[in-house]
């Protein structure tokens, strides 16, 4: 919601300015959906150009983020270090082999089952089966495992950056296209230079809407609005680091209850769950499980 109340403020202390300095909105309105026309307009096709049919789509769907926060919550971090200390668990006590069958079939899985929430996440998925595949083909060299788990959190933190990115862009490039956009204008100006005084300033006023609203909307909310994104991403980017570091954890032989604790230090701290909060959701396990 802080976003929503940023975007009111930047409105009223702007343009509350303005009517208190004295400014008039007619000239604003009048320009306002030729400038805006040609500014999105000229943004939006670069953005076509610039980006595939994939990456528009995660722009789009990612905008919601912008005010929801990032996906993972603490009773998400809560519910992966149960997780993990059932799959460390058991192949502490019964081996590698006895995962086999989760591993193969997660989503069949009656230990991945219990955590609804992070089996429907792909990649959390995959990147815990990957690595205990790895595991079961004798790669069990904890540096070699680590390497490999960094370079997945690579690829994956790259290509989950993509809408940020394009934003980011889209920002920077606004004030150009604003400037672009004023330049139209004076040219249409000095076609109409033999107009009466009050008719030029209204012309050249609307001109000069064009860079105003190409710097106001660039650094106002575009470029705002890429590094919340970002900072969303890198903040989700934890969840999976805390998997890597548990899995590490328990190859350089680590009892269970060690490595899960080992990535409970990797958790954000405002999500971070206390070493008896943690304890108590290990100790509310069923026995089956």
């Amino acid at each position: 919601m802080f976003q929503i109340g940023g975007i009111i403020f930047v409105f009223a202390t702007v343009f509350g300015g303005y009517v208190l300095a004295g400014g008039k909105f007619e000239v604003i309105l009048h320009a306002l959906p030729y400038e805006g026309t040609q500014i999105f307009g000229a943004a939006i096709g670069a953005m076509l150009i610039a980006s595939s049919g994939g990456d528009l789509k995660k722009v789009v769907g990612d905008l919601a983020k912008i005010v929801s926060g990032p996906k993972w919550k603490k009773k998400d971090y809560i519910d992966l270090l149960s997780l993990l200390f059932l799959l460390t668990k058991m192949m502490k006590s019964k081996g590698l082999i006895a995962l086999e069958q989760h591993i193969e079939n997660p989503h069949d899985s009656t230990i991945f089952k219990r955590f609804p929430k992070i089996a429907k996440d792909h990649f959390a998925i995959d990147f815990i089966c990957d690595t205990i595949r790895m595991m079961t083909m004798s790669l069990e060299d904890p540096h070699q495992v680590e390497t490999a788990m960094e370079k997945q959190l690579e690829k994956h933190h790259h290509e989950a950056c993509v809408p940020a990115v394009a934003l980011q862009n889209m920002g920077d490039g606004m004030p150009a296209l604003g400037i672009v956009a004023a330049v139209l204008g004076v040219i249409k100006t000095m076609g109409s230079i033999t107009e009466p005084p009050e008719i030029l300033g209204l012309m050249i006023g609307g001109a000069l809407t064009g860079t105003f609203l190409g710097v106001f909307l660039a650094y106002g909310f575009i470029a705002p609005m890429a590094n919340r994104l970002k900072a969303i991403y890198d903040e989700d980017a934890h969840f999976y680091q805390v998997i890597r570091d548990i899995l590490v954890a328990h190859l350089h032989g680590n009892a269970a209850q060690v490595s899960v604790e080992i990535g409970r230090g990797s958790v954000p701290s405002s999500y971070q769950p206390s070493f008896i909060v943690l304890e108590e959701a290990l100790n509310n396990i069923p026995a089956e499980a």
